[in-house]
């Protein structure tokens, strides 16, 4: 990440950008990582074509879905919207974590607060149980401040760059 993708950036906001540079980073098979607010929209991720505010640029990594961040954000924020949905016909509770695992790839969905959704795409041959346990650390961390302001902020970072 460079000094300009954090420009004008809050303290909370470097923080999130910091800890999904270290997930994308420090897990292997991580192919592409997404942070979603509850409607839907991209306000963080590790797209590897581009480095805008709201992105950490990762090193060389696999292409995530079409190689776009915008993809897995749809993709995660889908996936969210079905298992809230499903979980509320059976009442199961909130929805803590989704795992769809693919002949080429998987993808796991993880709630971090007031309907904000952390997404991994990774490779088939990772160690899921990493996977999981490092983005159960992001969201542990990430919870308490992506507060609406933080959120607001990654959201205008992310428009301004597009």
């Amino acid at each position: 990440m460079t000094a300009t993708g954090t420009f004008g950036l809050s303290s909370e906001a470097r923080n999130l950008q910091w800890l999904l540079g270290n997930l994308v980073e420090e897990v292997p098979g991580v192919r592409s990582v997404a942070v979603v607010s509850s409607d839907g929209l991209l306000l963080l991720s590790s797209d590897p074509d581009s480095e805008p505010a709201g992105q950490v640029a990762p090193a060389a990594r696999p292409e995530g879905p079409r190689g776009s961040s915008a993809d897995l954000a749809t993709i995660v924020s889908g996936i969210g919207s079905l298992t809230i949905g499903a979980a509320g016909l059976m009442d199961g509770g909130g929805v803590k974590q989704t795992m769809i695992a693919m002949d080429e790839s998987s993808v796991l969905v993880m709630s971090i607060s007031d309907g904000s959704l952390l997404g991994v795409h990774a490779t088939p041959d990772c160690d899921m149980s990493v996977v999981a346990y490092h983005m159960a650390l992001f969201v542990g961390r990430a919870g308490h401040v992506l507060t609406p302001e933080v959120r607001s902020e990654l959201r205008k970072s992310m428009e301004s760059t597009r």
